[in-house]
């Protein structure tokens, strides 16, 4: 077993403007929730921030790098995505959205994001915006074993 991490912890990592960046931010938010014991749930916060960095990849255009801030805190975790586009993204704040169309591969990403989390939003930054959701810690005892 690991010290507790001192509150709140924090990760910023430089990841490639392509889909390779998916499985590196999927894994650093995995391993940095393995070290609590009331951690976010680590399916969601992988999940959700898959959808993040693939619509950062896919959405922005250039070789800039995009960034992602992982943030531990007693609460739970917040993890943020930033790109390079300083326009806000389609739909995620927006109260309802219309059912997305069954035979488009895309268009659920954001509505993952708003219906799992316990908050998203969008905030913008000096060099582009930053995406970001917040989960709840999840007492170890309430959570699946592997």
């Amino acid at each position: 077993m690991h010290d507790p991490l001192p509150f709140p912890a924090s990760w910023r990592v430089a990841l490639p403007h392509t889909a390779a960046a998916v499985p590196v931010a999927r894994a650093l938010v995995r391993t940095a929730l393995a070290e609590l014991e009331h951690a976010a749930d680590c399916d969601t916060a992988e999940l959700l921030t898959a959808e993040l960095v693939a619509n950062a990849v896919e959405h922005t255009s250039g070789e800039t790098p995009i960034e992602l801030v992982v943030e531990l805190l007693p609460t739970g975790c917040q993890v943020e995505v930033h790109d390079p586009d300083p326009a806000p993204p389609a739909d995620l704040t927006v109260p309802s959205l219309p059912e997305p169309d069954p035979l488009r591969e895309g268009g659920r990403g954001l509505l993952l994001i708003r219906a799992l989390s316990s908050s998203c939003g969008h905030r913008p930054t000096d060099s582009g915006k930053a995406v970001w959701f917040r989960l709840p810690a999840v007492p170890a005892q309430r959570r699946p074993t592997a």
